[in-house]
């Protein structure tokens, strides 16, 4: 880490409560594009999942299609909810989730069809399933994890590395299915390194908590021997 120790991780820190004009909806609210848009991604894993299932070419293609497709909505429904200031708990909660279930089903899938390596799968999922689970503890402790850059750069090159490894066979003397294999192994170091920038941001954010509430405790017992 090369940020100063006193400089607060944008990516893990204390809520702090919105101010009154904020648009932040505290329902759950759907009826949005920027959150239809979200569910629609995972509306589209079955869909590529009965397409590979096929194991033809040209339904690899229409599932590459259709998984890029998806993958777009991860960029326009971020978008649409910045632009039109309508986020919401809803898009909040599910936008993580969603990005998830896609990804995850597509490299099961693969793995199944024996176009990537199982130890692979089987490290992402690992990652994913930890990095949710700090979230949980960090928000026992009263915390928020946000995306960190590298983790927005692992998410946009497993999507980017999927649809070719879909598609297997050269594209226009393209070895597509080579660069594919190429970008996962770049997005398995991202998405380790990622996880690494997690736990220690975590684990330095607690010990501040729990300093300045050493440091509140103590304040307090030396004002009431002041008035004593």
């Amino acid at each position: 880490m090369t940020e100063n120790e006193n400089t607060p991780d944008p990516a893990l820190q204390e809520p702090t409560p919105a101010p009154e004009s904020s648009t932040l909806k505290d329902d759950l609210t759907f009826a949005t594009a920027p959150n239809i848009l979200t569910t629609s991604r995972v509306v589209f894993v079955p869909i590529v999942i009965a397409l590979l299932f096929r194991r033809t070419p040209f339904m690899d293609f229409f599932a590459a299609l259709a998984f890029t497709i998806a993958a777009i909505t991860d960029y326009f429904d971020g978008y649409l909810a910045r632009k039109q200031n309508s986020e919401s708990v809803f898009g909040k909660l599910m936008d993580p989730l969603a990005d998830k279930f896609l990804v995850v089903s597509a490299l099961c899938m693969l793995q199944e069809l024996g176009r990537i390596h199982p130890v692979v799968v089987i490290l992402l999922i690992c990652r994913e399933m930890a990095i949710t689970g700090l979230r949980a503890l960090a928000s026992s402790e009263g915390l928020i994890i946000g995306a960190s850059n590298s983790a927005k750069w692992k998410t946009a090159t497993q999507m980017t590395a999927i649809p070719f490894l879909m598609l297997k066979r050269d594209v226009l003397g393209i070895p597509v299915y080579e660069i594919g294999q190429a970008l996962l192994y770049i997005s398995l170091a991202i998405s380790l390194w990622s996880a690494k920038d997690y736990i220690v941001e975590f684990f330095r954010a607690i010990r501040k908590k729990r300093q300045r509430k050493k440091e509140a405790r103590l304040a307090r017992k030396l004002q009431s021997k002041s008035k004593r």
